[in-house]
């Protein structure tokens, strides 16, 4: 059984691997590129690179479905699988789709609404619990309200939140990974030993997307990656029933957003890239978690000299703290 499992992982890191470097050649023809305005001489990478990293969870996803089918002879579960991936497919056609057309027709306020239409595959099926522990009140069951309100706005949510933190070489690539290979820690504690090989299939594309994306990076993910990362979360905190723990995990994007809005989101989170090859926060005031880690990393440096690698390993530690709190609160 766990050769069995590691074959489905490896299926989704080999073909993201192998596809990443054709698509790294196809978006520069295609002119899908944009500046990496944290170099000091800007140059031009290829972005939407989470399509790759859809390809390769749907065929390594795909795989464990066949597995269950044909080997196993289980259909346990079958209908949740589907709908998830209903779920990452819809939302993963919305990103690509921003991330090709969004610069010239799709505009801020399109973009959420779009996002309601991939929780419909959820929605069909009733996913979930509709009794929720809400603080102060205690046990509420919010019926139909749960489907047809809770999780179309928890889809959105994480999806366009998810999005909020970028712009960093590998950032993006290297929260997603953590934060999902948390929730597949706590599914397979929990006994969801089949949610955990969703989260895990994810993982294993992230990881090998990293390898192209970390810094200095060749491709960028794009909102196809961010999109199809948060609803996937989104997802497992559903039907895993773990709403909680994905909250927590979310903490720096909340942060993020208090941020975000205090600068009413119109702050970019880029730095300043210097000469040497180092970067400076580019506002006298703090208007992202980046610009934060830039400033308390100058602090605890003799040099005061901040690169961007050092903003994206802290972001990750911060990160990999709240995963670990979350997983041992178990």
């Amino acid at each position: 059984m766990e050769f069995i499992l590691l074959l489905c992982f490896a299926i989704s890191f080999f073909v993201t691997l192998l596809f990443t470097p054709y698509w790294i050649r196809v978006a520069k023809r295609a002119n899908l590129a944009v500046r990496d305005m944290n170099k000091y001489k800007k140059p031009i990478i290829s972005t939407a690179g989470g399509i790759t990293v859809l390809a390769g969870f749907l065929f390594g996803l795909l795989f464990y479905i066949a597995l269950k089918t044909f080997i196993f002879k289980s259909l346990v579960n079958g209908i949740e699988i589907l709908a998830i991936l209903g779920v990452v497919l819809i939302i993963g056609f919305i990103g690509f789709l921003d991330d090709v057309l969004g610069r010239l027709s799709l505009r801020k306020w399109q973009r959420p609404l779009l996002c309601l239409i991939a929780a419909i595959p959820l929605i069909v099926i009733n996913s979930g619990r509709s009794i929720m522990f809400v603080p102060f009140v205690g046990p509420v069951n919010f019926s139909l309200f749960y489907p047809l309100f809770l999780i179309p706005i928890a889809i959105t949510g994480a999806a366009n939140g998810f999005n909020m933190l970028g712009g960093y070489n590998g950032l993006q690539t290297g929260l997603g990974t953590i934060i999902l290979a948390a929730l597949g820690i706590i599914t397979w504690i929990q006994g969801n030993s089949w949610i955990s090989i969703i989260c895990f299939c994810m993982v294993f594309a992230l990881l090998a997307f990293l390898i192209f994306n970390k810094f200095p990076a060749k491709v960028f993910d794009g909102n196809t990656l961010s999109y199809i990362v948060g609803s996937l979360v989104a997802c497992i905190a559903i039907v895993g029933n773990i709403e909680r723990a994905a909250l927590i995990l979310f903490i720096p994007f909340f942060i993020e957003l208090i941020l975000k809005g205090r600068g009413k989101m119109k702050k970019e989170s880029f730095a300043i890239a210097n000469k040497d090859g180092s970067i400076t926060e580019p506002y006298a005031k703090i208007y992202g978690l980046e610009h934060l880690a830039i400033r308390f990393i100058k602090k605890i440096k003799k040099d005061k000299k901040v690169y961007e690698p050092e903003v994206v390993f802290s972001l990750w530690l911060f990160e990999i703290i709240l995963a670990i709190i979350v997983i041992l609160a178990i």
